[in-house]
């Protein structure tokens, strides 16, 4: 498979990136290309302004979550019937998963990444503090490591006419191409709160417009033919495209109604989750905890990731759907619950009233958890069976206060040396602060379609 590809990555966090590369996208769809975006890591927000800016799904690319075997397959599957893909990166070129490893791109960094694809890099470069010592970083970083080509550099935050000519004389120096300039200029930044840019399905209208200015401020910075030049340089990606039928096998009979938690304040999840339930014999229904009820004859209930704590007297309001999930749950019937899922089914939230499923409290925290998790599971459940292994991803400043003490989800040993156990498993409930990436454990997906058809949350 042949696709023009090119990463979008940066030297470090804050640089600009997912400004840059929303913009592109966008500025390359207003062109008529057909645009399939990516986004490396375990990120759940960029890709919401990604599907905003190109109409596709947005899709993560995480070798930590998914294996690294699966990076070219899920690429291909998501770049199918699109002109040019755009990979935005995540943190600096070469920052992975910090493992005692020497290896030196990273597991699962942007370099990684690229290194797999076989595509060139783009870097965006704040230059708001750089002169012309920019030579020398973009030489540390062209010259760091012979399976990652480094083919342009796009200048960030300029600041005046004089300042640019500098920079690009710098740029010359280190033998880069600018692909591009953009001046200092606080409208381009999109709003951000304690987890990062607020998600693109809490701000509705404005995420629309932001995402249309940052498509037309970048598209008229940017040498777009050079760029798509640039990505058809890619080396063609072999193998299979990744199919969700042939991860989970045979489907299960009666099409179980499987109700998915969607709206502003349960916006993570990743593409791939629904479609592994559909190929798995699922009829896949959304529903919007803030208003809705429970869709009619639900056999299973997914509630991810999100923000239920800014929607946390919402929720509260939904008397209705939270006797539902109750009644639900005493029929011993199928609840995957994650993080801000994890939350919603406590008896309370930051004092409000939640689903009162789990017998603990939620409080917001200004502690952040974060990281990747090599967890066990504890105990059985609609999921996985005891002593089945993952890893996954744990990102949230919450914490969960157990008024009694349940069954717990997984187990795990911490960089400190310490041992952890996360979330709970009571009847059909498997709720956890853990964030999988479902591509990643296709037959847990499976299982849990199975445990919805049969009525019976193990």
């Amino acid at each position: 498979m042949v696709i023009p590809t090119v990463v979008i990555a940066a030297p470090s966090s804050g640089s600009g990136k997912t400004t840059v590369a929303t913009g592109l996208m966008g500025a390359l769809t207003a062109a008529g290309r057909r645009v399939a975006p990516f986004k490396v890591g375990p990120d759940y927000i960029d890709p919401g302004y990604h599907a905003l800016a190109t109409g596709r799904p947005g899709r993560n690319l995480d070798p930590n979550l998914v294996g690294e075997q699966r990076i070219r397959p899920l690429f291909a599957t998501g770049a199918a019937g699109a002109d040019v893909a755009i990979v935005e990166g995540v943190m600096g070129l070469f920052d992975g998963r910090i493992t005692d490893g020497a290896d030196e791109l990273g597991l699962g960094s942007t370099a990684h990444i690229a290194s797999l694809l076989g595509a060139p890099v783009v870097l965006v470069v704040d230059v708001a503090g750089h002169s012309q010592s920019l030579a020398a970083l973009l030489q540390g970083f062209v010259g760091y490591s012979a399976a990652v080509r480094v083919a342009g550099v796009i200048l960030n935050r300029v600041g005046s006419d004089r300042h640019e000519e500098v920079l690009r004389q710098a740029c010359e120096r280190a033998g880069l191409p600018v692909l591009g300039v953009l001046r200092r200029d606080p409208a381009m930044s999109v709003p951000a709160r304690h987890l990062g840019l607020i998600p693109a399905a809490e701000r509705e209208t404005a995420a629309v417009e932001a995402v249309a200015a940052m498509a037309a401020k970048v598209g008229a910075a940017l040498d777009l033919p050079a760029i798509l030049e640039l990505a058809a340089s890619a080396r063609p990606v072999v193998g299979s495209a990744w199919s969700p039928a042939d991860e989970v096998g045979d489907p299960v009979a009666g099409h179980p109604r499987i109700a998915v938690a969607r709206g502003p304040a349960f916006t993570f999840s990743y593409a791939e989750h629904a479609e592994l339930l559909a190929a798995a014999g699922a009829e896949v229904v959304g529903f919007d905890p803030l208003g809705d009820t429970l869709p009619d004859g639900v056999a299973g209930v997914v509630i991810g990731g999100g923000f239920p704590e800014e929607h946390a007297d919402a929720l509260g309001a939904n008397e209705r759907l939270r006797t539902e999930l109750r009644v639900h749950v005493a029929a011993g019937r199928p609840v995957h619950a994650e993080c801000a899922g994890l939350l919603y089914l406590q008896r309370t939230l930051d004092g409000r009233p939640m689903a009162g499923a789990l017998d603990g409290s939620g409080e917001f925290s200004p502690r952040l958890v974060l990281g990747y998790r090599d967890a066990v599971a504890l105990t059985d459940s609609a999921l996985f069976a005891a002593g089945e292994r993952v890893t996954g991803h744990e990102f949230h400043r919450s914490v969960v206060d157990w008024h009694t003490s349940p069954a717990r989800a997984w187990g795990w040993i911490g960089a400190d040396g310490a041992k952890y156990a996360d979330g709970a498993v009571v009847g059909g409930i498997h709720a956890s602060y853990l964030h999988l990436h479902p591509a990643g454990y296709p037959a847990a997906i499976a299982r849990f379609v199975r445990a919805a058809a049969s009525g019976e949350g193990r």
